[in-house]
């Protein structure tokens, strides 16, 4: 018999995720004029790019002194994808860009939280073939949560064996 890994059907990642949320932080840097100006839509850009849906802009709830921000200045960036544009995300998450993290031995199973949700989180956003580095000249991490439609840890960690995803080899 052979060992290949057999690909989950479109259908079968359809049924199986509620959503994918895509989220980036960018409360260190928003205060700073220079920031507003250029950086910021070169995130709104990258990250349109990367989901192919444009990000919806994310207000502080209240005034930090610590952390500069004030409320209702956008700290962050979101975008909820659902349907055909959540199984391509998926699809390109796991076949593509995984593959092109450095030193990627797959994801870790604590990852997954009480409620099912798998967390993954990137440095950089250059791991995804939509950016070019030549063209984008600020670099952000930027957050990945996925939401099976089960809300139980084992049965989430089940859903996503079977989708295909990398998780790291038990030692």
């Amino acid at each position: 018999m052979s060992d290949k890994i057999k690909e989950p059907k479109r259908e079968d990642i359809k049924a199986s995720l509620e959503k994918i949320v895509v989220n980036a932080g960018i409360g260190k840097r928003s205060a700073e004029a220079s920031f507003k100006e250029k950086a910021f839509d070169q995130v709104n850009q990258d990250l349109a790019s990367i989901t192919g849906q444009k990000p919806q802009p994310r207000p502080a709830r209240k005034s930090i002194a610590g952390f500069k921000s004030r409320e209702g200045q956008t700290i962050g960036l979101k975008i909820t994808l659902r349907g055909k544009k959540m199984v391509d995300f998926y699809e390109r998450l796991v076949r593509i860009v995984l593959p092109r993290v450095r030193d990627f031995r797959g994801i870790n199973r604590k990852s997954i939280d009480q409620n099912g949700t798998l967390n993954i989180g990137f440095k950089e956003q250059m791991v995804f073939p939509e950016i070019n580095p030549e063209t984008s000249t600020y670099i952000f991490s930027l957050g990945v949560n996925i939401v099976p439609k089960t809300k139980e840890r084992e049965k989430a960690e089940a859903v996503f064996e079977k989708l295909g995803t990398p998780f790291m080899k038990d030692k």
